[in-house]
């Protein structure tokens, strides 16, 4: 079945004038698609656009030119349904530290215009795992608590889209991965994820698809996988009986990273060296290979070579 596009963005534009040096172009013709029900990451260094482009969608920022469409919705003919049809979760944690989770969110629902018998309050807080703490003042809660009371604020209103953005910057690896969980469980309950990071590890471990920018421009826009195998360059650690006799350039593109009496490490471009060529060559002088270990690079090469050019 063919997923249906959820989002669609068509030469999206934003310029700052500036009176005094070039005008900024924070989006330049920007075109993307996402689809119903996948987690799409927005990689890019600070300033590339990423947050301009969330508060054209949250209506914080107006748009200078192009076409935004949301659930159907287009941004110019029906801003409010727009906004309706998404939830964003910021980066910074500003909750009134007075108001419990419960209060909060039944607030949030009266903003949105949702009747009494139509919030799901509760559902929400179980589904952040806040239930327990559904009573207490929101500066009793932990830092993971925070966060995961930002993202129940962000779907008191059943939005399809929710937008993540930087959500694990500067915490611990236990609750980032704590986190992770929660979005891969909203995700499975059918919730569209977008999230902007800049850590490329969360990257690779969420998103089905990816689109990086760069001052404004797609540079890339492609599955993880997709992405992964672009990187040529592959990395080999070799546990020998003895040190091993070869130098750069025995085989086509071949460097050594490091030869020591029992280890020998060295990286390849994948197009150029079979693996198994390799293996000969190391075993050339009676020499007993005792353990390989590869790494195939990560989106990070990618992401430097991408912003690079």
């Amino acid at each position: 079945m063919e997923q249906k596009n959820i989002l669609s963005v068509k030469n999206l534009k934003k310029i700052y004038p500036s009176k005094h040096s070039e005008d900024n172009h924070a989006l330049n013709n920007l075109n993307l698609d996402v689809k119903e029900g996948e987690i799409f990451g927005l990689l890019g260094p600070n300033g590339a656009g990423k947050t301009t482009f969330i508060n054209i969608l949250a209506g914080t920022v107006i748009k200078t030119s192009g076409q935004v469409n949301v659930w159907g919705f287009d941004l110019d003919e029906n801003p409010r349904q727009v906004r309706a049809s998404i939830g964003i979760v910021p980066q910074e944690v500003n909750l009134d530290p007075f108001f419990s989770p419960r209060k909060l969110l039944e607030l949030q629902a009266g903003l949105y215009g949702i009747e009494k018998k139509d919030r799901i309050t509760d559902t929400i807080l179980k589904l952040v795992s806040l239930e327990k703490q559904s009573n207490s003042y929101a500066r009793s809660l932990s830092g993971g608590m925070k966060r995961r009371l930002l993202m129940a604020k962000a779907l008191v209103h059943q939005p399809p889209i929710i937008f993540l953005d930087e959500p694990t910057a500067g915490v611990d690896v236990e609750l980032r991965q704590n986190l992770w969980k929660n979005f891969r469980m909203l995700n499975d309950k059918g919730v569209t994820i977008i999230l902007t990071t800049h850590y490329l590890e969360e990257a690779e471990k969420m998103c089905d698809r990816i689109a990086i920018l760069n001052k404004g421009n797609i540079v890339a826009l492609d599955s993880t996988k997709n992405l992964l195998n672009r990187i040529q360059t592959k990395k080999v650690i070799f546990k020998t009986d003895k040190k091993v006799n070869i130098k750069d350039g025995d085989l086509d593109s071949l460097k050594i990273i490091s030869n020591l009496e029992n280890e020998f490490c060295a990286s390849y471009e994948k197009s150029k060296i079979n693996i198994d060529e390799l293996i000969d060559l190391v075993k050339k002088n009676n020499i007993q290979i005792k353990d390989i270990s590869t790494d195939d690079g990560d989106l990070e090469d990618v992401f430097l070579r991408l912003i690079k050019n």
